[in-house]
């Protein structure tokens, strides 16, 4: 007989746990095809001519990040609870611009286990270095485990790992409609390289819950920069040193949404995405330069 979802639980010591680094090839082909799933025509995202290779989305750090994100959800969380899972909150630093040629190392922990209402937020944190030990991307990851409760005493919360800061109250300074095709998931799971079913296979998504497959939460939000990019950089990528954003919505398939870009701050731009029918999407988006 299986154990009822409510039964199910997370460990409150799974923080500090950990899994061995991976290594990874960084090649022109890799950021090519992550530019290209995104819908992006800016030429620099695709220039193979100069030294330093075609510009890496500001995103890009998620394609790396995820076998890592993989071995760690194995190491630390029972396998029944997996399909539960649903990407919560992200927080990206980025060092520098990954590039092609690059031999990059990722480790990863477990930084946080937090109740929430839905269920049990987990936070992994992603350090990426080159091959010279130097930084290059650092990321929260937030998910949350639905209906799933937390065994042990509770840590206290890891500073700043689970609640990015920003706000999706202010009027909108500019908006942009995204449109998702019906294969757009399938699309940004072979260029990204991150397989995760439910976003590809009626059957797994449905036995996860929901209707049909979703667009991929790192896809909407590489999507949502992409237009803040465009609309208040001037299409410079490089400019981008940080993305803070929550997770609110489901973006369906196909569908559309539409990205409002908010008040710029000094460094700081915020932005939010809202579905057809009005519901946020992302919300409390934030982007440093």
């Amino acid at each position: 007989m299986s154990t009822p979802v409510a039964a199910r639980s997370i460990p409150a010591d799974s923080v500090g746990a950990g899994v061995a680094p991976l290594t990874h090839a960084i090649d022109a082909r890799w950021l090519m095809a992550y530019a290209a799933s995104l819908g992006e025509t800016e030429p620099r995202y695709f220039d193979t001519l100069t030294p330093a290779g075609p510009l890496a989305h500001p995103l890009f750090a998620v394609c790396y990040e995820w076998p890592v994100a993989v071995a760690l959800r194995e190491a630390t969380i029972a396998a029944e609870l997996h399909p539960l899972s649903v990407h919560a909150t992200h927080h990206l630093v980025i060092h520098r611009a990954p590039r092609a040629g690059d031999q990059l190392r990722t480790n990863a922990r477990v930084v946080a286990v937090e109740p929430r209402r839905a269920g049990t937020l987990v936070v992994s944190r992603f350090e990426t270095i080159d091959a010279d030990g130097r930084p290059v991307t650092t990321t929260d990851y937030g998910s949350v485990y639905r209906g799933v409760a937390i065994s042990g005493a509770v840590p206290a919360p890891a500073g700043g790992a689970a609640t990015p800061p920003g706000s999706s109250a202010a009027p909108a300074r500019w908006s942009d409609v995204v449109p998702v095709d019906i294969n757009a998931a399938r699309v940004y799971t072979e260029c990204a390289r991150i397989w995760n079913p439910i976003h590809t296979d009626v059957a797994v998504a449905r036995g996860a819950g929901l209707a049909d497959p979703i667009l991929h939460g790192t896809a909407t939000l590489a999507l949502s920069v992409s237009r803040l990019v465009a609309r208040d950089l001037a299409g410079a990528a490089e400019r981008v040193r940080e993305i803070r954003a929550r997770f609110t919505g489901m973006v369906a398939l196909p569908s559309s949404f539409t990205v409002r870009g908010g008040p710029r701050q000094g460094s700081t731009i915020a932005f939010d995405a809202v579905a057809a029918d009005g519901a946020l999407v992302v919300s409390q988006g934030v982007v440093s330069v």
